[in-house]
């Protein structure tokens, strides 16, 4: 096998990127597992570094063994991904069965939707896929993405593996002593037992059929709040997966090789490891059988390493001891883990000055798994200088999500200012979600306008009105409290410039005033200045206009005293 894996770096002279990974996986290997056949009990890799483990470990597929087949030291070609693409366009390692495929990126398209923050790549679904179960046998599987028979990893009986008593009573891989990875990617039962996912709508959520299980290895890479675009979280993803530094690396060189190209071949026509080696089962204590994992390739030469340099005085420098890799940050249940924040339903937010907001602002939580999360903690904070508040006079509240996920926050009272403000929900801790609403307060309004009373308005030059004038604004019939409502003298109210002569009221200094800015009162009322002739007799109208749009016109007579004739001698 050594001499097979240097053929393979010999052929590959002409190096990309992926050598480099495909070296540093090498570096580490131990030979190729045998492909899965019907009923194998699976290949012959253990966990590297003694690293397997059993249930506490939180790992998805317990650790078990998986292939370690390296993709070429060369490019693909990067033909696309067209289901009109023959087998042999492209390398064949780049080739991906048409129903994996599929599978792969309906799921990534799944997960964007429920938790666009993770950004899951397709290609890290290929990669995985592909070390675990060389894409489900090379695509063997059914037109719903089922393969004909379970794939199933060796039992976790702790001789060599991981120690996994059975969790499931066999349901699903067939053992009722010990629990196997089952499936496309080898799934654990105790862990489908929470992740498990229906993405192909027949009702069930089957380990062995790739688009449920494929999706299912998308919810739980994003488990955690994680972003998968970030190096260090999707190394702690694949970790969390299989518990290796060699299956880390392996599963990141496939990825980098999927990333630079891939395309469709037909179902069962995928490629799957080289060179295989088949395990040799042992009898355990209870009498099951497991494989007993192969002998690691001897390294470059055929030698163990030497003994470091000698010391001075004789002695030998003691051989390093590695640094080990610190386990990954245990993942929450997806149960608990939150997925998306989404409006439930909330409509438009108006109201006029003053008055209660018709809508409320109401959210829905959903999990990692897509489902209502309960009893979430959800912030909802204003913001704005309209001085609109929660109900209570708050501007921040928090409230816990109920049994259907929602989220909603108290009623919203408009404050006096109108114009434009914000209405932000944020729910969750390590990466939380925010959704924003937004809001407007609008001026108070009357829709009518008029006098409470029908004297006639008539002065002398120079003199004052005599009749103080009072109007009352409505709207919808009821009475419209702090209305705006401006004032303007005109000459005419066709041609309602502010005039320059005639009546009008007065500034503190005294001076004329023609136009005024005036509020309606708690009842609506409006009780307008004194009002003053000067020396240019005439009609003149007052015009008052509401916010809203209603108007009322009032005519202003100034006339002069009738002169009298002299009494005669």
């Amino acid at each position: 096998m050594a001499a097979h894996i240097r053929r393979r770096l010999r052929k590959g002279a002409t190096t990309t990127a992926v050598a480099a990974a495909a070296v540093a996986a090498l570096a580490a290997s131990q030979a190729p597992a045998a492909p899965l056949t019907e009923g194998s009990t699976g290949g012959d890799q253990q966990a590297a570094g003694g690293e397997s483990g059993g249930p506490e470990d939180d790992a998805a597929t317990g650790n078990s063994p998986y292939y370690t087949d390296l993709p070429p030291l060369v490019t693909p070609d990067r033909p696309g991904s067209s289901s009109n693409l023959p087998a042999a366009t492209g390398s064949a390692e780049a080739g991906i069965p048409a129903s994996v495929l599929a599978a792969y990126k309906q799921a990534e398209r799944t997960v964007a939707g429920t938790d666009p923050a993770c950004r899951l790549p397709w290609q890290l679904l290929a990669a995985i896929g592909k070390v675990e179960s060389g894409q489900a046998r090379g695509g063997k599987v059914d037109a719903n993405g089922t393969t004909p028979s379970p794939i199933l990893g060796p039992a976790l009986n702790g001789q060599g593996f991981a120690l996994i008593k059975d969790t499931d009573g066999g349901a699903y891989d067939g053992d009722a002593v010990h629990d196997r990875a089952v499936g496309p990617m080898q799934f654990i039962p105790s862990t489908w037992a929470t992740w498990g996912q229906d993405a192909n709508g027949d009702g069930r959520k089957d380990p062995n059929n790739i688009y449920d299980a494929a999706l299912a290895a998308g919810r739980y890479l994003c488990a955690g709040g994680r972003d998968l675009a970030v190096a260090a979280d999707l190394d702690r993803a694949v970790l969390s997966y299989n518990q290796s530094t060699e299956y880390l690396r392996t599963v990141r060189s496939w990825f980098a090789y999927y990333q630079r190209g891939t395309h469709e071949v037909p179902d069962g026509s995928g490629v799957l490891p080289t060179s295989p080696s088949t395990p040799t089962p042992s009898t355990t204590p209870d009498g099951t059988t497991s494989p007993t994992p192969s002998p690691s390739p001897s390294k470059p030469g055929g030698t163990k390493p030497s003994p470091g340099p000698s010391k001075p005085g004789g002695g030998t420098s003691p051989t390093p001891k590695p640094t080990p890799t610190p386990p990954p940050k245990p993942t929450p249940p997806p149960a608990d883990t939150l997925g998306s924040l989404e409006n439930a339903g909330t409509g438009p937010l108006t109201a006029t000055a003053g008055g209660t907001f018709d809508e409320r602002v109401s959210v829905r939580a959903r999990n990692a798994l897509g489902a209502p999360m309960a009893q979430l903690p959800v912030t909802f904070t204003v913001t704005g200088s309209t001085g609109t508040l929660f109900e209570g006079g708050r501007k921040t509240v928090t409230v816990l999500s109920k049994a259907d996920g929602t989220a909603n926050a108290p009623a919203l009272k408009a404050g006096e200012k109108s114009g434009d403000f914000t209405v932000t929900a944020t729910a969750g801790t390590t990466r939380p979600r925010t959704l924003t609403y937004a809001a407007s307060v609008t001026a108070r309004q009357a829709d009518a306008i008029v006098r409470t009373d029908s004297k006639a308005l008539v002065a002398a030059p120079g003199e004052k009105f005599a009749d103080a004038v009072t109007l009352k604004a409505t709207y919808k019939g009821a009475a419209a409290a702090g209305v705006a409502v401006t004032a303007t003298l005109v000459a005419d109210a066709d041609k309602p410039a502010e005039n320059d002569k005639g009546p009008h009221f007065k500034d503190a200094d005294g001076k004329p005033l023609r136009t005024l800015a005036l509020t309606t009162d708690a009842e609506g009322l409006l009780r307008l200045p004194d009002l003053f002739a000067d020396e240019n007799p005439g009609t003149y109208q007052l015009v008052l206009t509401t916010e809203g749009g209603a108007t009322v016109i009032i005519e202003l007579t100034v006339e002069a005293a009738e002169e009298t004739a002299p009494p005669e001698a």
